[in-house]
């Protein structure tokens, strides 16, 4: 790709690089989670870059005095930690926890402290049935963030002690919606599973018709686990915010499943799904990676900010997924998808790349992986709103920069 001077405003890549003080390769990874927006050159050479915006994200990437007031910058939290191309929950490695426990045995250890072997959430009838006719309400046509929202609006108001936030109340509270959030979603088939069963099992009958074998349903548990926490995300920090007004879990839940909506987070694994999904039809990675590239597209499922290899929630999903025979042909075009991008762009597959082999290979709808991201992550969310609502309230407050006309001026 030949570099050449941009348009006024915009830049190319070799100077958005320089002005981030990043590799070039770096600068579309950053487009691919949603931190920068590119255009495609009119000549066909390159992707362009506007310059505000890079300068704007040159800014939070120095920290400079102009951001450090905002609260949001320093939220303390005991949940993860990332560095090293690894990730802990409360100082214990991530991956190795979802490969040695199951789903809701890990989310109660996050909450409690305490590992509980064998642990169910199971819902009241009561919850389960008023989210059972929200999500029946609902147009055909609704969306996975759709029912899981009016699922947890639905629970919140069968739940009388919902506005009690003393810690136990919230677990109580907690052990309900998680539950409600699959066991509200109608069956991919006939049969199902019973609401004693795993969680995972549970799920997995809601989202494709075809059986679960032993380990395509471990790999689910596994997904669901890794996906718990990922520091402050920007679902998770919505969460925050609302537990900061205190308001009651399910409601702080609900502002997560709203952030969590956006394409460029929850719904980034159904772009991946679609991309592999192509691939396979196609019969190789290379040419749908090529008509990306060629639109000025970034490649779904590849890239991560906080990672400079692959991120490990994709290594650990990927080692799974290769004991399954039936995934054997969408888990090898994925490695093909990062191989043939990293000639070029240097990144490496994230989890929304390893989510949609296992959509692809089990037969589940795109928009599969996004349900299994926020059923994961109601855990995490609710290890944050329990942080925050020990804080003092309404902290998360910034302060807006004014940029619109000085005063007075007349009517309008």
């Amino acid at each position: 790709m030949t570099d050449h001077s941009a348009d006024a405003g915009r830049l190319t890549t070799r100077e958005a690089a320089d002005r981030l003080g990043v590799k070039p390769e770096t600068v579309y990874a950053y487009v691919s989670r949603g931190q920068l927006a590119s255009r495609r050159d009119p000549g066909g050479r390159g992707s362009t870059f506007d310059a505000a915006e890079v300068e704007t994200l040159a800014r939070r990437g120095r920290r400079d005095p102009s951001a450090g007031g905002d609260p949001t910058q320093r939220i303390r939290t005991g949940i993860t930690l990332i560095e090293r191309d690894r990730y802990w929950f409360r100082g214990v490695d991530a991956a190795e926890l979802a490969r040695r426990y199951h789903y809701e045995e890990i989310a109660d250890w996050l909450w409690t402290g305490t590992l509980r072997p064998g642990i169910r959430f199971t819902a009241p009838p009561g919850a389960l049935a008023a989210g059972r006719r929200a999500v029946a309400a609902l147009p055909a046509e609704s969306g996975s963030a759709d029912r899981l929202r009016a699922a947890a609006i639905a629970a919140a108001v069968t739940d009388p002690v919902r506005f009690d936030l003393d810690r136990d109340a919230v677990l109580g509270s907690a052990r309900i919606l998680i539950p409600t959030l699959v066991d509200a979603l109608p069956p991919a088939g006939p049969g199902g599973s019973g609401e004693r069963d795993p969680l995972a099992l549970r799920l997995w009958s809601r989202l494709t018709a075809r059986p679960a074998d032993a380990e395509s349903l471990r790999t689910l548990d596994m997904a669901l686990s890794l996906l718990i926490d990922h520091d402050l995300a920007a679902s998770t920090l919505a969460v925050r915010v609302a537990a900061s007004t205190r308001a009651h879990p399910y409601a702080a839940v609900s502002a997560g499943l709203g952030a969590l909506d956006g394409p460029l987070h929850g719904a980034a694994g159904g772009l991946a799904h679609r991309m592999l999904a192509e691939a396979l039809e196609r019969g190789g990675a290379a040419p749908v990676v090529a008509d990306h590239l060629r639109a000025g597209r970034s490649v779904p499922g590849l890239g991560h900010r906080l990672y400079r290899g692959r991120d490990p929630r994709a290594e650990a999903l990927f080692e799974a997924l290769g004991r399954i025979p039936a995934a054997g042909p969408a888990l090898e075009t994925a490695l093909e998808v990062e191989s043939a991008a990293a000639r070029g762009l240097d990144l490496k597959a994230n989890v929304d790349l390893a989510l949609a082999v296992l959509t692809v290979a089990s037969g589940m709808p795109a928009d599969a992986s996004e349900t299994i991201f926020a059923v994961g992550r109601t855990a995490g969310w609710i290890a944050h709103a329990l942080e925050e609502y020990g804080e003092g309230s309404l902290r998360l407050r910034p302060s807006g920069h004014y940029t619109g006309p000085r005063p007075p001026l007349p009517l309008p």
